[in-house]
């Protein structure tokens, strides 16, 4: 009896054990992250011609998943250095000592392998191809040579997150067409105002941890005006779709005000007050806006895009 009154006294103290350690495998693989890199690759396979079987396409989107958060965590096992000294990455499982380096090492090179041989299996060899491009992109040449080397680590490592849509797409085609291409360049030149906007509020994290962030090398002024022109460039590429007739008004309207929007929140970002530094003297309250904001202008796109593609083929619109 005795017995049995411990292991009841106990039992939800091992129970929220669990489940503290089953959060800290889950945030390894940077689920905030992987939501929108799902959501692009989903739009991806829903704007791509043919069919695919509802439990085939359930597979592929659970692999795209599993793939993006697996290169997250074999990046969390290569910057655990860096994590340790950074205030937004400290509490992170392996700084925090709550997972080993080897234990997250070994969980991501599993998922690795496993999400590329299984969508592979599921769909087609090319789906399966361009998921393990995507996974070898991120963690060999963004995360291992560029993020440590260079202050353009941001523009060239943006292509890891831009594959999604057309792995998506080659999971229902077994190819890749021009608007995979389109959709890869938007998510291509929308990540460094995105990450940008991040890095001059986070500018002390980054300087801490000796990471050549463009704010730490070219000062914040530069990074401000290199925010400005790239949304420039990227508000008429999101319009592309509907301009060469991939998509109809419903996508047209919402990228312009999309498009329109990013652009004035990187002017407020250029035109905030700043000491001769170019440093904001209001706590980059409008870098911080810009970074809010470029979450739902990708997002904003890509549903309005799925949006518009479902009402084209309902014959609702022409």
């Amino acid at each position: 009896m005795s017995d049995l009154i411990r292991r009841g006294a106990t039992a939800p103290l091992d129970v929220s054990a669990d489940w503290s350690e089953l959060r800290d495998w889950v945030a390894l693989l940077k689920p905030r992250v992987m939501t929108l890199v799902v959501f692009t690759g989903l739009v991806g396979m829903l704007v791509a011609p043919g069919r695919i079987h509802p439990i085939l396409g359930g597979v592929a989107i659970l692999c795209i998943a599993l793939g993006a958060g697996a290169a997250g965590c074999i990046n969390m096992w290569y910057d655990r250095d860096i994590d340790a000294v950074m205030r937004r990455t400290i509490r992170r499982p392996i700084p925090a000592g709550r997972i080993t380096p080897g234990s997250a090492l070994a969980f991501g090179v599993f998922l690795s392998v496993f999400s590329v041989l299984l969508m592979g299996l599921a769909t087609n060899p090319v789906a399966g191809a361009w998921l393990a491009g995507s996974i070898l992109f991120y963690v060999f040449i963004y995360t291992m040579w560029l993020k440590r080397r260079t202050p353009q680590n941001i523009v060239i490592g943006g292509a890891a997150g831009a594959f999604p849509p057309v792995i998506g797409w080659a999971a229902v085609t077994g190819g890749v067409d021009v608007l995979p291409l389109i959709l890869f360049a938007i998510v291509f030149v929308w990540t460094p105002p995105h990450f940008w906007s991040l890095s001059l509020w986070a500018h002390d994290d980054y300087q801490r941890a000796g990471v050549p962030m463009l704010p730490v090398v070219a000062g914040a002024r530069e990074t401000r005006r290199q925010i400005l022109l790239y949304t420039l460039v990227l508000a008429p590429l999101g319009l592309l779709p509907a301009l060469l007739g991939f998509a109809g008004p419903v996508y047209g309207a919402v990228a312009l005000s999309l498009g329109a929007g990013f652009v004035l929140h990187a002017w407020r970002v250029w035109r905030e007050p700043q000491d001769e530094g170019g440093v904001s003297m209001e706590g980059d309250k409008a870098a911080r806006a810009a970074f809010r904001f470029s979450l739902l202008h990708l997002a904003g796109l890509f549903a309005a895009l799925a949006v518009d593609h479902w009402l084209r083929a309902a014959g609702v619109l022409a």
